[in-house]
């Protein structure tokens, strides 16, 4: 068996830090089933988890099935989840994936990324969240803060988050990918955020960053 890469070893150096500081991670969407789940996670798009979770209740104790949800005016819909922003997309995108839930999937959120992707509103990201966190299939679903710090860590070359996707998979074993997502995404947030970061004090870029992090 040939003997692990430079970068296999980092990886795993880093995955290590990440297993010290976040060993236990909970999924930061509030929830109950996969598919409160997924309208969770189309919500988050260009919104913080924590403002979502301040908004789904209300729109959950109004319609937390596809049945329910299909009965709710889109123009209702929006207005509940308006702070989350995009609300005319979003709100319309709840309202006919609900309708494709009952008519083509007898109700029920699918498992399986094509079914998925083919929802409105739903892309490869969210179906990821969905298929790792309410099924527990390996997926490492790669939002645009794994994108950065997979960059700044020197894990991925940054040109697009797919590239980003396929090398942390290749860097990882499945086994690994549903948790990590989590981690980096808690570790980003403890240590290594977009704006204001020192290098020399997070514990995993002034060991194993890159040197120049002008990019991030």
């Amino acid at each position: 068996m040939a003997a692990p890469s430079q970068k296999k070893l980092k990886a795993e150096a880093i995955r290590l830090i990440l297993e010290d500081k976040h060993p236990e991670v909970p999924i930061p969407l509030d929830h109950k089933d996969p598919y409160t789940l997924l309208i969770a996670v189309l919500l988050s798009a260009q919104c913080t988890d924590a403002r979502v979770n301040t908004i789904t209740p209300k729109l959950f104790t109004l319609a937390d099935t596809p049945e329910k949800m299909a009965l709710v005016p889109v123009e209702e819909i929006r207005a509940i989840i308006r702070p989350c922003g995009l609300s005319p997309r979003k709100s319309e995108a709840i309202s006919q994936l609900s309708q494709i839930l009952i008519d083509r999937h007898g109700g029920r959120v699918p498992q399986d990324f094509e079914a998925l992707e083919e929802l409105p509103g739903v892309g490869h990201k969210t179906a990821s969240v969905v298929m790792a966190q309410a099924f527990g299939v390996p997926a490492f679903a790669v939002d645009t803060h794994i994108h950065r710090l997979a960059w700044r860590w020197g894990l991925s070359d940054g040109s697009n988050v797919d590239r980003t996707e396929r090398d942390l998979k290749v860097l990882y074993d499945a086994k690994h990918w549903n948790k990590l997502h989590l981690q980096i995404i808690y570790f980003g947030r403890a240590y290594c955020p977009a704006r204001g970061h020192d290098p020399a004090a997070c514990p995993i870029c002034s060991l194993h960053g890159r040197k120049n992090l002008e990019k991030s």
